[in-house]
């Protein structure tokens, strides 16, 4: 998960996702260095819970996944489904779910992690949008054809960096400052990726989207397994 707070619910799809990861890579690495390990075991387990949250963490009411098993809030870091390859990024449910963090979670142009008001994360106040979160977006504006969409919010992110081109974890819109830890490496890797995956008709986004062999595996995408 991204960020120091952490909504508390019993189950979130985000989790169930990351869940995905130790089988996932013991899955790839396991034919691809030659390893040993049960290999299939891991492929059923990836497969089951593949399932459960396509199954569990969809809503479709709102059309959209969501923050926790039965629930209706929203989280951004959804957004990295199709960067890891979860489901394709023309999905409906990933078309949907792209939609409705852009009707509820976009606010002045930047992506919030999530809703504040209706999440229970432990912790008081609010906080500023997340930068890794906003650039996932534009990743998926890449992967869905919305190549001038992506250029415009990539070309507003860049704009919020600092006199010496650095970013933080996050950025008030109303205040116009970045806040929270200062630098952060996953809004630079996630600024890397995006430049990549615009200046290249088949960036990491689009070769992780396509690639059944790397579900789970998040590198790219700027955040580690938990």
């Amino acid at each position: 998960m991204i960020g120091s707070r952490q909504p508390q619910s019993s189950q979130t799809g985000a989790s169930s996702r990351q869940a995905r990861y130790p089988p996932a890579l013991a899955g790839s690495f396991n034919p691809q260095f030659g390893l040993d390990g049960p290999a299939e075991r891991w492929h059923s387990h990836r497969e089951r819970l593949h399932e459960q949250v396509c199954r569990e963490g969809f809503d479709p009411k709102l059309n959209s996944f969501v923050q926790s098993y039965g629930a209706q809030q929203l989280d951004a870091s959804l957004l990295l489904l199709p960067l890891v390859g979860f489901l394709p990024a023309d999905d409906p449910r990933i078309e949907g779910t792209v939609a409705t963090i852009e009707r509820s979670l976009l606010k002045d142009g930047f992506v919030a992690r999530y809703n504040t008001g209706s999440t229970v994360d432990g912790l008081p106040g609010d906080e500023g949008a997340f930068l890794a979160c906003s650039f996932w977006l534009a990743d998926n504006y890449i992967l869905q054809g919305r190549h001038d969409d992506a250029r415009a919010l990539f070309d507003r992110l860049l704009a919020v960096r600092n006199d010496v081109g650095l970013l933080a974890e996050e950025y008030d819109p109303g205040a116009r400052r970045q806040v929270g830890n200062f630098p952060q490496a996953f809004s630079h890797v996630a600024l890397i990726n995006t430049a990549h995956n615009l200046t290249r008709a088949y960036g990491p986004a689009q070769h992780r989207a396509e690639s059944k062999e790397t579900i789970g595996h998040n590198i790219d995408a700027g955040e580690q397994p938990a």
